[in-house]
């Protein structure tokens, strides 16, 4: 059987206000985009057909946001909720859909086909069929070690949550890990390094993801967003750490209040005292030596939020980032120099919202925002 071709699949819905791709590795003359499945038109509604059975007609309706997404060890793609449209209206989803890139075919495999439905926590630590996080905007995703679909926060019919949520794929059952059952929660800090049972982040929206994955130790690390710090609310620049198997969350780096300003340093050299500014809708990855990296996003100014540029490195085994390129100011337009040529001058301009990958031999790709 032959490998099936990598299908980047795009579910945009409202305006398209930047179509670029900006890379850090070369790209070929023959790169070319598939339209893979979907409309031609804006504003459809989902076709669901039946709960667990993959037709050819099968189709999410037109949503916007679509971070919520996970990849599976067969290569199936996987799609929760945000804003768009179920089977007739228009607003908050949770369904959960699969996509087969060997069959075309999307399969409706738990949730609702309508809209605005409010989570169903059930007994915290516990599966159960009827479980479900409700009907979920910005939320936050990773997958781990053992293919395990984890969702935290996002805005909700509750407000804003911190509530930490596992998929399990082969019982196709939702758990109410960590959090919150509650809106608009403020975290609880506790000391910075040290984990605990009592520890939580703030509730919180466009938080980033470090790529949707676990690193290597089974971690699931957490960045900033726009939500409650420990008492206040804005945009965020705390750095939180989940440990799986302790079931318990870390404060690792940041504030513990909203709003703060950047830290940088000097470009290149690590600083304790370094540290991103509070920002929503950056984009974020692991390397293959565990460190983590982050860049652009917006954050707040008194009345209007600026663009970011500038690209970070962070090394767990010293709690220290590294401002690597990019700006320490905000708002610049990018440099592109020649399309699939690598120069030291060429940057992505601010932006955020965008979307990310990382390829088989550890480039970082990013699209649009």
């Amino acid at each position: 059987m032959k490998k099936p071709k990598l299908i980047l699949t795009l579910l945009i819905t409202g305006n398209l206000s930047l179509f670029t791709v900006t890379t850090f590795a070369q790209i070929t003359q023959s790169s070319q985009w598939t339209w893979a499945n979907g409309d031609t038109t804006i504003n459809n509604f989902g076709v669901y057909g039946t709960k667990g059975t993959a037709a050819a007609g099968n189709k999410p309706g037109a949503r916007e946001g679509c971070g919520m997404t996970w990849t599976d060890g067969s290569g199936n793609l996987w799609l929760f909720g945000d804003y768009g449209f179920s089977a007739g209206s228009q607003g908050l989803l949770n369904d959960l859909w699969k996509y087969d890139p060997f069959s075309f075919m999307w399969t409706w495999v738990n949730g609702d086909n309508t809209i605005n439905n409010p989570p169903v926590f059930g007994t915290k630590g516990v599966a159960a069929s009827t479980n479900n996080p409700g009907g979920r905007h910005l939320s936050t995703t990773w997958i781990d070690n053992s293919g395990n679909f984890w969702l935290f926060g996002g805005q909700s019919t509750l407000g804003n949550m911190n509530d930490l949520w596992k998929y399990d794929v082969a019982s196709n059952q939702w758990i109410w890990m960590s959090g919150d059952n509650t809106g608009n929660t403020y975290g609880v800090y506790g000391t910075q390094g040290v984990a605990s049972f009592a520890n939580k982040p703030g509730a919180r929206n466009r938080a980033c993801r470090f790529d949707g994955r676990s690193d290597a130790s089974g971690n699931l690390w957490l960045l900033g967003g726009s939500g409650n710090s420990s008492g206040s609310y804005g945009d965020l620049n705390d750095l939180w750490k989940y440990n799986i198997t302790a079931n318990q969350w870390t404060w690792m780096a940041g504030d513990n209040a909203v709003n703060s300003a950047g830290v940088y340093g000097t470009m290149g050299v690590p600083a304790a005292a370094n540290k991103p500014g509070a920002r929503v809708g950056a984009v974020c990855w692991i390397d293959a030596a565990n460190k983590l990296w982050l860049s652009g996003g917006s954050g707040t100014n008194t009345n209007w939020s600026p663009k970011f540029s500038d690209l970070w490195k962070y090394d767990p085994s010293t709690s220290q980032w590294t401002w690597i390129k990019g700006d320490n100011t905000t708002d610049n337009y990018g440099i592109y120099g020649t399309q699939g040529v690598a120069a030291s001058a060429n940057n992505p301009g601010g932006r955020l919202m965008s979307l990310c990958w990382i390829d088989n031999t550890g480039n970082f790709w990013v699209f649009g925002g």
